[in-house]
């Protein structure tokens, strides 16, 4: 059955990542209308996120930011698609890091460095950071239940040479990496919400105690490895700007969550400029500190 749905749903996504540009974004202004009109593909979640993080702003306002949100959403869904067949040079051209002078700085340090995202405009086109990079490239994910999606997750994300590795393997790679003398770069999505457990470390996000990832954190102070956050931002309709940030050079000098907390407020920031390009569509406040 796996098999099938891949085999069924493949075509699709291979025809998409086909069509120039301009004909992309017109099927996504389509899907936008399917998505947030007919289906109202998770305006409930959506809805009750943004009047929770922005109890000042009106019904007129919350509708706004939720209409661009989703037209935000089809883009990026259609992006990914677009990762596919897309090439080294157009994706440099709409995917751009600002300061790589940063990178070569930190990359100096002889440091192995942990990379952290928020899911914030478009994290999938990050990819193409090993092409400014000196260091081995390892972007940390979620295995998928269907093994067949999975490899295509895979082949995709590893296009331009950066390695996939679970979170079940992270540590591991990262140790034996380490013995051996070969420095990385480890990029974490690490804003969403985690499993609730006895130890979970309770932050603050947008005014609200919630439970948060600090898996980034806790390597990167038992390695001593330096920490940055990656500012992805907006420029216009399929073109990101990526900023690195760096949070500490010394990672094990900061005392424990301080680095999390930082990471947060970066993603917050980014959301109180433009919030139609956060992923209001997780259920990232569903847990809640009593």
């Amino acid at each position: 059955m796996q098999f099938l749905i891949y085999i069924i749903i493949y075509p699709f996504l291979w025809a998409i990542s086909r069509l120039p540009f301009r004909l992309l974004y017109a099927v996504s202004d389509g899907l936008y209308v399917l998505l947030y009109h007919v289906v109202g593909y998770r305006k409930k979640v959506v809805n009750a996120n943004l009047k929770l993080v922005f109890p000042d702003k009106t019904d007129k306002e919350i509708a706004t930011i939720r209409k661009k949100f989703y037209k935000h959403l089809c883009d990026m869904f259609l992006e990914m698609a677009k990762t596919m067949s897309i090439s080294k040079k157009e994706m440099e051209k709409r995917f751009k890091i600002t300061n790589p002078e940063e990178f070569k700085r930190l990359e100096s340090l002889n440091k192995s460095i942990i990379l952290i995202f928020g899911h914030y405009a478009s994290w999938e086109w990050s990819i193409v950071l090993q092409n400014y990079i000196n260091f081995r490239g390892l972007a940390v994910y979620k295995k998928l239940a269907n093994p067949h999606f999975d490899k295509l997750v895979r082949d995709i994300r590893s296009k331009f040479n950066t390695t996939l590795i679970s979170t079940k393997e992270t540590t591991s790679i990262i140790n034996q990496n380490e013995s051996e003398g070969i420095k990385s770069i480890t990029g974490f999505l690490s804003d969403q919400s985690p499993r609730l457990g006895k130890e979970v470390y309770w932050g603050n996000f947008m005014g609200i105690d919630v439970p948060c990832f600090t898996g980034a954190e806790r390597l990167a102070k038992k390695l001593d490895l330096s920490t940055a956050y990656l500012k992805v931002t907006k420029v216009k309709r399929g073109f990101y700007n990526a900023e690195i940030i760096t949070l500490a050079e010394d990672s094990n000098t900061y005392k424990n969550y301080e680095l999390t907390d930082l990471f947060l407020k970066e993603v917050e920031k980014q959301i109180h400029e433009a919030p139609e390009y956060y992923f209001w569509t997780h259920k990232r406040w569903k847990h809640k500190k009593k």
